[in-house]
């Protein structure tokens, strides 16, 4: 028994390494991300264009500005305008579960849990503006950093079967109740990446695109992300979610050879 614990941390140490090595390497790449102003990027995309042609200039950068769109997105349940949301509508229910204690005796206990009956999610290109000028950003596949609008529980069970927030609603199916569960009601949730909001684009600029555009680097090492976080801020918090997968995997490591050697011993 003691030999499989001690597996069982050194698989847990083993995956911790390969998080830390992809941490340290994301944080390695956000370093090397080249700070950049919209006019600065505009100007060399015409250089190289002029020198090469069009179409084969791309650059890490990473810049901040404002979130501007001309057609913005309407989010589905607080109806704000944005250029990303996610709504999700969660049922929370309690269920009386029975099962065999240590002695073999059945008990009965009530717990609580949830699932999820709705999830929507959309974006759209934006313009990202700072003092000298604007740049696009297509946001699909970056990492998202929204701000939470909603996060309201609603307890009891709609009439009709018909939930309803807002422009929003759900027929709910007739089986809704799954047999000894009991529904204590439904949480709506929803973030958004709303409009004239300071943000930080870490990305690929390209020009291969009809207009000049931060995509999805092309290399999978390189993270996209869209943050509120200062660039600063983000490298930081990028290392030390690496120095602490590092140190953790160090301890599953060496818990795990002390009980391998002692079962071994033993």
């Amino acid at each position: 028994m003691m030999a499989i614990a001690g597996i069982i941390f050194i698989a847990i140490g083993a995956v911790l390494w390969w998080v830390q090595r992809r941490q340290q390497g994301r944080c390695t790449q956000l370093k090397l991300a080249r700070p950049s102003q919209a006019a600065d990027l505009t100007a060399t995309a015409d250089a190289v264009a002029t020198e090469i042609g069009g179409g084969h200039w791309r650059d890490y950068v990473w810049l901040r500005g404002s979130i501007q769109a001309a057609s913005p997105l309407t989010s589905e349940l607080k109806q704000l305008p944005c250029v990303s949301y996610t709504s999700t509508v969660v049922r929370e229910y309690e269920e009386t579960v029975r099962e065999k204690d240590s002695d073999g005796h059945m008990t009965t206990r009530t717990q609580r849990g949830s699932e999820t009956i709705s999830e929507h999610r959309q974006q759209i290109p934006f313009d990202l503006v700072d003092r000298s000028g604007a740049i696009r950003v297509d946001p699909e596949g970056a990492q998202i950093e929204r701000v939470e609008v909603l996060n309201e529980f609603r307890p009891g069970t709609p009439a009709g079967n018909m939930l309803s927030f807002g422009p929003f609603s759900l027929v709910l199916s007739s089986d809704s109740g799954h047999g000894n569960r009991k529904t204590l009601g439904y949480r709506y949730q929803e973030t958004v990446l709303p409009l004239d909001r300071p943000v930080l684009v870490v990305g690929m600029v390209c020009d291969r695109h009809s207009s000049l555009t931060i995509t999805k680097p092309d290399q999978a090492n390189q993270p996209f992300i869209i943050t509120l976080k200062t660039h600063e801020a983000l490298t930081q918090a990028v290392n030390q979610s690496a120095q602490v997968a590092l140190w953790t995997m160090v301890g599953c490591f060496g818990v795990g050879a002390v009980l391998v050697l002692a079962a071994i011993v033993g």
